[in-house]
């Protein structure tokens, strides 16, 4: 669900700052927010829920590294299908524990998907083996991310 113009147009500097503090880490105490905004942490509270049940934060999550898991390699993958078969690809692309994030797309590809692989080896079984044996997948097109800059 994206967030309507109502709901953006109603957001001001204090709310934006609180995003921005929450994305940088979901974990920022309301008490440091508080001296951020110089308000009291009840109200920073209050505006956190209120940006919760306005759908404007949907979850709070963990950023993983993915080699110390031992995922010494991520790709992010384009993947082309038969047009009547995306739904049933991009589902069954989230059974897979090594693919982390699925998009339906209307770039280059009609899904991405960001795998994580072990190795070499692993990632190009993973592509012909698991990804490209699905039903309904014309082309897998996976690109290796080298360096995360932001």
């Amino acid at each position: 669900m994206t967030m309507d113009s109502g709901v953006r147009n109603m957001l001001d500097e204090r709310d934006r700052i609180i995003i921005e503090m929450l994305t940088r880490d979901a974990r920022t105490p309301f008490t440091e927010i508080a001296k951020v905004l110089g308000i009291s942490e009840t109200a920073v509270r209050k505006r956190v829920k209120a940006l919760e049940e306005a759908g404007v934060i949907k979850q709070y999550t963990a950023v993983v590294d993915p080699s110390r898991l031992g995922y010494n390699l991520v790709s992010l993958t384009g993947i082309d299908t038969l047009p009547e078969k995306i739904f049933e690809v991009a589902n069954k692309l989230k059974e897979f524990e090594f693919v982390r994030k699925v998009y339906l797309t209307s770039g280059d590809h009609m899904i991405m998907a960001e795998v994580w692989a072990r190795d070499g080896e692993d990632l190009s079984d993973i592509i012909s083996n698991r990804i490209g044996k699905i039903e309904g997948v014309v082309k897998v097109c996976p690109a290796i991310i080298l360096e995360k800059l932001k």
